[in-house]
């Protein structure tokens, strides 16, 4: 059966899906599997041209957006690399992005394409101060899920709370699948430690959406509590200055390191204690999964795929959005009890193993794949 894996970012990118799918290929071998990967190079920006008309909307409402524009531009992009590169056929197209699955569809319109959807790209920018709710933006992009739905031939996600998300943007929200995703247990390698200072550590995108403004109150005020830690905050992003700027102002800059971006964090995670990261929004959250195998307690906040895979007092702590008050409660009881600590910890990489390894995934989606298979 030929494959190919649709990406929209080059698969060394950060994040949930490249945390995935680079690691199927050895678990899809030959004679009965033959996998490739696919996905659009940096470089290539302004060179598709010629119309682009959808389905179940007319794009052209929204136009006059440079967001909607510059987001349109990159799907004429993808589809003339596509054309460009993709000269044979394939049983099963599996995308993972809505401009990879579109224009996978509309260069091999005979070919099943199932379309995975990892995260929102509206409610990243409505959080992150970018766009409005029911803007201009919000409504193409939100558009976008009924024009996946109607194209493609399978539709799924990474979590329930995500597909409760895109219910009222499509029409029988009943028929998208849930496939969490799978992370490779032997990259992570927990390593036995006692740290005097607990080690905190965060590790995402520096993005308002994030809630990292959250985390540093809460880290101010374990300080007026007389708790000693380090907070170590691993990603680089926009407001990486305005973090940093506030990190003085709350008088925790001193415990407070700031990283800048690192490929490969999972490689020095296990050193640290305490996974922390009070997202506004997540779709799934892919870097608890990948604390939970390096053995760090996990604190996070109660919204999305965070509380499927938290269950609070068991494997982790969970905490409302936007209270650092509740934060610094959560990230005390950790602080102070190394053996609560330890097994919240240790529960926590077991339920990650069990739900979501690698090999779980792969079996769901050989099972998948072979109902196309002719």
């Amino acid at each position: 059966m030929k494959l190919l894996q649709a990406l929209f970012f080059p698969p060394e990118q950060p994040g949930g899906v490249s945390s995935m799918i680079p690691y199927l290929q050895e678990r899809f071998k030959a004679p009965h599997w033959e996998m490739e990967l696919f996905s659009l190079p940096k470089r290539i920006r302004s060179k598709g041209s010629g119309p682009v008309e959808f389905q179940t909307f007319d794009w052209h409402e929204f136009e006059e957006s440079p967001i909607v524009q510059k987001y349109v531009q990159t799907y004429r992009d993808y589809l003339w690399w596509t054309r460009l590169r993709l000269q044979r056929s394939y049983d099963l197209i599996h995308a993972h992005h809505p401009i990879a699955g579109l224009a996978m569809k509309e260069v091999f319109p005979e070919t099943p394409v199932i379309q995975s959807i990892h995260s929102s790209y509206e409610r990243e920018l409505i959080l992150n101060g970018r766009i409005e709710e029911n803007g201009l933006e919000h409504r193409f992009l939100t558009s976008l899920y009924k024009e996946m739905e109607h194209k493609t031939d399978r539709m799924y996600t990474v979590s329930r709370s995500f597909r409760d998300y895109l219910s009222p943007y499509v029409t029988q929200p009943e028929n998208i699948g849930i496939i969490p995703n799978g992370f490779d247990e032997k990259r992570f390698k927990p390593v036995p430690h006692e740290n005097e200072v607990a080690q905190l550590v965060t590790v995402c995108r520096l993005v308002p959406a994030k809630g990292l403004d959250i985390l540093l109150q809460a880290c101010s005020e374990l300080k007026s509590r007389g708790l000693n830690y380090v907070l170590h905050i691993i990603g680089d992003g926009p407001i990486r200055k305005e973090l940093e700027e506030l990190a003085q102002r709350l008088g925790i800059y001193d415990e407070t390191i700031f990283y800048g971006y690192t490929l490969h964090p999972e490689e020095f995670m296990p050193f640290f204690d305490i996974f922390v990261l009070p997202s506004r929004a997540e779709a799934f959250g892919s870097v608890f999964a990948e604390a939970a195998l390096c053995s760090l307690a996990l604190v996070g906040s109660e919204v999305g795929g965070i509380a499927e895979q938290i269950v609070d007092g068991s494997n982790g702590l969970l905490v409302p959005p936007e209270d650092p008050i509740r934060l610094a409660d959560a990230l005390e009881k950790v602080i102070v009890d190394p053996a609560y600590r330890y097994e919240l910890a240790r529960s926590g990489s077991d339920y990650a193993k069990n739900h979501y390894s690698l090999n779980r995934v792969v079996h769901e989606l050989k099972k998948l794949y072979l109902q196309f298979d002719r």
